[in-house]
């Protein structure tokens, strides 16, 4: 992918979400079951990074959990909804590709359905280096793409791409928002991810699939250690 047109579906993404913030966080007011049983690799006290922390629901399983806890997200609207519901935790806009945190600053990275939102490879391994920039030396990263299964979308811009009317790379879509916008989305398989993940350094301990309530997208979800 060019890296210009890149640059401006990172921006375009930024500013979608603060468009249908509110709409967005009122769909995600509770944690999806499939979602709690990520809870399960935290330990009392250790220092966790919400990596694309949106309206802050992640913190829902993590509520009889003694952690510290840190959310960013790239939406200032997101943000905002996120600390007015969870006033006691931190929270700030950052960007993923350029995290605010030294090295191997965080016990655990958790990232829920964030890097699928990232355009071209180029940047989705920066995502992931940086990921495993912030953990330390025995840390984890826990994290969900969506597992895409809209075949009339995927057919739509593979085709746009063949016939070269398309900037998006080879398995991109753009997933509607009701009117309000189109969302890039890079569809990904367990295979993909599970070589992105291994090219950014990381040593894969889990794979596999969480099942999301009906109507929603299900999860591959990716356990890794540093």
């Amino acid at each position: 992918m060019d890296r210009d047109y890149a640059q401006y579906l990172l921006k375009k993404t930024r500013q979608d979400y603060n468009l249908i913030a509110p709409q967005f966080s009122s769909t995600r007011r509770f944690v999806w079951r499939g979602l709690e049983s990520l809870a399960k690799y935290i330990l009392s006290r250790e220092k966790v990074l919400d990596l694309g922390c949106g309206n802050g629901r992640l913190l829902q399983i993590f509520k009889d959990i003694d952690i510290d806890y840190t959310g960013i997200d790239g939406s200032q609207k997101l943000i905002e909804i996120a600390q007015k519901t969870y006033p006691n935790a931190r929270f700030r806009v950052a960007d993923a590709l350029n995290l605010p945190f030294p090295n191997n600053y965080f016990d655990k990275v958790y990232s829920v359905a964030v890097l699928h939102h990232i355009p071209s490879k180029e940047l989705r391994l920066r995502f992931m280096s940086e990921a495993k920039r912030v953990l330390k030396k025995e840390g984890l990263l826990i994290l969900t793409v969506w597992d895409l299964k809209r075949l009339s979308l995927t057919f739509k811009f593979t085709i746009l791409k063949a016939f070269g009317r398309s900037k998006l790379d080879f398995k991109d879509v753009l997933v509607p928002w009701g009117r309000s916008c189109q969302r890039y989305i890079h569809c990904f398989s367990q295979r993909e991810l599970r070589h992105l993940t291994k090219k950014a350094g990381f040593k894969i301990k889990e794979v596999g699939t969480l099942k999301m309530p009906e109507g929603k997208e299900n999860n591959i979800y990716i356990v890794a250690g540093k």
